[in-house]
């Protein structure tokens, strides 16, 4: 008998993850309390964003990466929204520029300085008001530069140019429930969302059409660098799954996993590079 058929053959097979040390940790921080499902929190190469509480208003912390440790409760935030912080997200073409989302129905776009925050950061880059309730998505395109898209409680989706802050596509009507989260293609020619009906769509945003209807019961769908899409859910018996779906065939998953029955909603990360698919939860 070969050794090679008796082992099973995966680059991943000697990878483990490790805690990081106490001192690496980023430790006493007023953590948003909101009932809105989001990571609130991002990281990009220079800066991790984390969404706080606040009295008066939203604001989310901005530390440099190497800034670990203990965070002293007076270290400067940026609070310019009038309403709790819901979403954020880093431009991924300037590592000092980060959008976030808000209650008070605006997105703002925030320019970070060189060496982080010395004082509490209220006046944006710009203010772009498009949405008639509260905004609790916004990711930017990942290959056009100052083209970012918000999704609120209105149950539409908007791109904007926040060079001119100007709206460059208006999507209202196709989603009939509430918006649970959107994800770009690799190319940003798509993005696939998911909404409160239980469905995944993938959509056209140049000719605001709805590509692909699939009704997969997800919460959190991810397009991978190929085209597929690959969602975290929930199946009829409320039991936690992962799926893999193809955009050309969204009847049938090409792929089913169900993991466990709690009721938290599975995160999905996806790193291009390496195709891997990092899943935690709540």
């Amino acid at each position: 008998m070969s050794f090679r058929k008796v082992v099973r053959q995966s680059k991943f097979r000697h990878v483990f993850g490790q805690p990081v040390k106490t001192e690496q940790c980023y430790d006493d921080i007023r953590v948003s309390r909101v009932t809105w499902d989001s990571t609130f929190c991002a990281v990009n190469p220079s800066f991790v964003a984390i969404i706080v509480e606040a009295s008066g208003g939203g604001a989310f912390l901005v530390l440099p990466l190497h800034k670990t440790g203990r965070i002293d409760k007076s270290y400067p935030t940026v609070c310019g929204h009038t309403g709790p912080v819901l979403d954020i997200d880093w431009c991924p073409h300037n590592d000092h520029v980060i959008a976030s989302g808000s209650e008070d129905c605006t997105v703002m776009v925030w320019q970070i300085p060189e060496n982080g925050l010395s004082q509490p950061l209220t006046e944006p880059v710009v203010v772009l008001e498009g949405h008639s309730k509260r905004v609790g998505i916004v990711t930017w395109h990942p290959t056009a530069r100052n083209v970012l898209l918000s999704a609120g409680c209105d149950n539409v989706v908007l791109i904007w140019n926040v060079g001119t802050a100007e709206e460059l596509y208006r999507l209202d009507g196709l989603h009939p429930d509430l918006i649970y989260s959107v994800s770009w293609s690799r190319d940003g020619s798509r993005f696939c969302t998911a909404c409160k009906d239980k469905s995944v769509r993938v959509i056209d945003p140049r000719r605001g059409t709805v590509v692909a209807v699939s009704g997969a019961r997800p919460s959190r769908p991810c397009f991978r660098a190929d085209g597929k899409i690959f969602p975290t859910g929930f199946s009829r018996m409320s039991e936690r799954q992962l799926a893999l779906w193809d955009t050309e065939n969204l009847e049938e998953p090409m792929g089913l996993q169900e993991l466990d029955s709690s009721n938290g909603a599975l995160l999905p990360f996806y790193d291009p590079d390496t195709n891997v698919v990092y899943v935690c939860g709540k």
